[in-house]
């Protein structure tokens, strides 16, 4: 027979067996401001250069380094020149292309994005309505009149020449300005440029739309407003 002392022994050995479980337990659940123990390390400890931390490899001892000139990061080669140019061959894109995952226009969710971004960099000389009368030019004009600078006025969309621009024209000119324009393609996106293009189309409907424009079973309510 087994001694008497042996069932306690192994009844206190199994509880003792079961605390390194509880204890990993807790500590999963539980928080702390201490470094958590770590003993398989992989790379969390490795020695490295932390940002703005001197480095002596470096002529400039600089641990933080610039990007290499001509990089292009993964998925920012900008391949479809009618997207990210507005060029089709020689020619200007006519209309807004899709996207480069091949997603048609959202032109609602399109025009909201647009009608904001135009809001913030472009009405202040363009004019809300696209008729180059906005807060800069009142202020710049009155300056020019009292001999005080020099002013060209802002473009005017609903002139002839500018209805008859294609989409990818008005792109290149956000992108890259023109005349006395400066250029917004390093603060606009590419999408919100698009979307811009889009509202001022909108603008330049809205201000020369024909009864052909209007739906069917609201032509009478349109005629009657005309006559009032």
């Amino acid at each position: 027979m087994m001694p008497r002392w042996i069932y306690p022994l192994c009844a206190c050995l199994a509880v003792c067996a079961l605390v390194p479980f509880a204890l990993i337990a807790r500590a999963r659940e539980s928080l702390s401001t201490r470094t958590r123990i770590q003993i398989i390390q992989d790379m969390c400890k490795q020695p490295k250069y932390l940002p703005q931390a001197p480095n002596p490899v470096f002529a400039d001892g600089r641990a933080m380094r610039p990007a290499v000139e001509y990089a292009v990061a993964r998925g920012d080669l900008e391949e479809d020149e009618r997207y990210y140019k507005g060029i089709e061959g020689k020619s200007w894109v006519k209309k807004i292309p899709p996207s480069p995952d091949g997603q048609p226009p959202n032109y609602r969710q399109m025009l909201n994005r647009g009608q904001e971004r135009f809001g913030i960099y472009c009405a202040s000389c363009h004019g809300l309505g696209g008729y180059g009368d906005g807060q800069v030019d009142a202020r710049a004009t009155e300056l020019a009149a009292a001999g005080e600078a020099a002013w060209t006025r802002p473009s005017n969309y609903h002139e002839e020449k500018y209805l008859s621009y294609d989409d990818g024209n008005f792109f290149n000119t956000i992108t890259n300005g023109i005349r006395h324009m400066p250029p917004y393609g390093a603060q606009v996106p590419v999408a919100d440029r698009w979307a811009i293009v889009a509202y001022i189309r909108a603008l330049q409907r809205s201000q020369h739309a024909t009864l052909k424009d209007v739906p069917p079973d609201k032509v009478d309510e349109v005629k009657a407003l005309l006559e009032e």
